[in-house]
């Protein structure tokens, strides 16, 4: 660009002049940065008044401060470079000792990188082969013996319910039958032999969400999404046994029967068999749906849980309620009783459950149990003196009634678990999974079975699958 005359070289010079200030001031700020060159006594700031700058003294200093800052980040990643350099160099060492050699230059002239990679991968996957081997041993000790291995088979279907079951029970003592209960507002019973449908229950006004038997007499008690629980009796014919049905045949038709549109049913339905529609006992003291409900032993009480976050006991010959059950945070998911003592478990949303005592009538304990992480979705006693306890969290655990401080079984799963069940007499434990699998277990945890995954065992429930078949002769009812 042409300038005037001699105010080139003037010019020139004023545009270095600025470059020269600022490296020069660049420099002083390097320099009077490290404490370890600063005289004792003197501040930054008396260090910083005869250097020519027109910056205030207080942003000088919080210049050089921010500064200083930087250079002590780099100072310490500088020390963990000089570390992870040493561990290089440990692990070449160690390489080298096993008889491996590594081609390549001196770490510190370009090649540490390559040799550091090339070193730390041979190591990783060692370690990989030996992790492998070591857990492969000890998995395989835990694995049942090809002999003691459950195989399940299809056995039965009952088809009728027009919305999802959340829950099923079998009566104690002849005739002995199989009760549902549905989202569809209704619970029905079966028959366990040929698969038909023998009654219908339909006093609710909301989902059924359990069913349980009176132990001695032809009593079903119900618990329903209306806030109620109803006690109702009723009175079956079994139909003549049929011959067993051929299971590889219901196999082969495992797609046709999942091909079918949702809500499609077999035969008739439900609308065929006898109707129930008044209970002999109303229980209505919840202030929320009633999510299960159970006999305690003896059958002249009954107990509700809800999620209103109580449980509730009643008289049955009365249906007053005798006692109010409170203590857990939230809503309440499962209640079970002991098979031949006074004792009521309750789950909960709170990630607990509750061990109540009625055994003395003057005396009502109870224990609270935090073995979860997430919701507590079921606990339930066994015919000895265990609770297992499912969970939200992938775990169930099984517990000594006698010592409640640690669980003597733990089950890690990949899947949430559902309402669980537990058979009465080969102490196997059933669980359902979010993942739509059903694993079974022994009560020391080792795995036995897991249910073949169908279409047909999966769908919304309106076809029940009653369909474990254990090769010593074990029948177990799924929840």
């Amino acid at each position: 660009m042409p300038v005037e005359g001699g105010s080139s070289s003037g010019s020139a010079s004023a545009a270095r002049h600025p470059k020269q200030k600022r490296k020069a001031h660049s420099l002083s700020i390097r320099r009077t940065n490290s404490t370890e060159e600063r005289p004792p006594g003197i501040q930054r700031g008396d260090m910083l008044e005869g250097q020519d700058s027109k910056l205030p003294i207080s942003l000088r200093n919080n210049l050089l401060d921010l500064f200083g800052q930087i250079e002590r980040e780099f100072e310490n990643l500088y020390i963990e470079n000089l570390e992870l350099r040493r561990e290089i160099d440990s692990l070449n060492e160690r390489l080298t000792g096993d008889g491996q050699t590594i081609e390549g230059g001196d770490p510190t002239k370009g090649a540490l990188k390559t040799k550091a990679s090339h070193s730390t991968s041979q190591l990783s996957q060692k370690l990989k082969t030996t992790y492998k081997a070591s857990t492969s041993k000890i998995v395989s000790s835990f694995k049942a013996t090809a002999g003691s291995r459950a195989v399940c088979q299809l056995l039965k279907e009952y088809v009728g319910h027009r919305d999802g079951i959340w829950d099923l029970s079998v009566t104690r003592n002849p005739p002995v039958v199989l009760g549902t209960a549905s989202a569809d507002h209704s619970a029905l019973l079966w028959s366990i032999e040929t698969g038909k449908c023998l009654l219908r229950y339909a006093g609710h006004a909301g989902s059924v969400n359990s069913i349980k038997f009176h132990p001695t007499e032809q009593m079903a008690l119900t618990a329903s999404g209306d806030q109620t629980a109803h006690i109702w009796r009723y009175m079956v014919q079994l139909p003549a046994p049929q011959p067993p049905p051929d299971v590889s045949a219901l196999c082969d038709d495992d797609q046709d029967s999942s091909d079918r549109e949702e809500g499609e049913v077999d035969g008739e339905g439900p609308c065929e068999v006898p109707t129930v529609r008044l209970a002999t006992a109303t229980l209505k003291s919840h202030q929320g749906v009633v999510i299960a409900a159970d006999w305690l032993v003896g059958g002249r009480q009954v107990v509700t849980a809800s999620w209103d976050r109580a449980a509730n006991l009643y008289e049955l010959e009365t249906s007053e309620l005798v006692h109010t059950l409170t203590g857990h945070d939230q809503e309440l998911t499962h209640c079970c009783t002991h098979p031949t003592q006074r004792l009521v478990v309750t789950s909960s949303r709170d990630t607990t459950f509750r061990l109540w005592d009625f055994r003395d009538p003057s005396i009502h304990s109870v224990n609270v149990f935090q073995g979860h992480t997430d919701t507590v979705t079921s606990a339930v006693f066994t015919v000895g003196d265990n609770v297992v306890s499912g969970s939200d969290d992938r775990t169930v655990k099984v517990w000594d009634l006698k010592n409640m401080r640690s669980p003597i079984a733990t089950i890690r799963t990949d899947s949430a678990v559902n309402r669980i069940s537990v058979s009465a007499n080969q102490r196997i434990i059933a669980l359902p999974h979010d993942n739509r699998q059903v694993r079974l277990f022994d009560m020391s945890g080792v795995r036995l079975a897991r249910l073949p995954r169908s279409n047909r065992m999966v769908r919304t429930g309106m076809t029940l699958v009653f369909a474990l078949s254990i090769t010593a002769g074990l029948s177990i009812n799924m929840d």
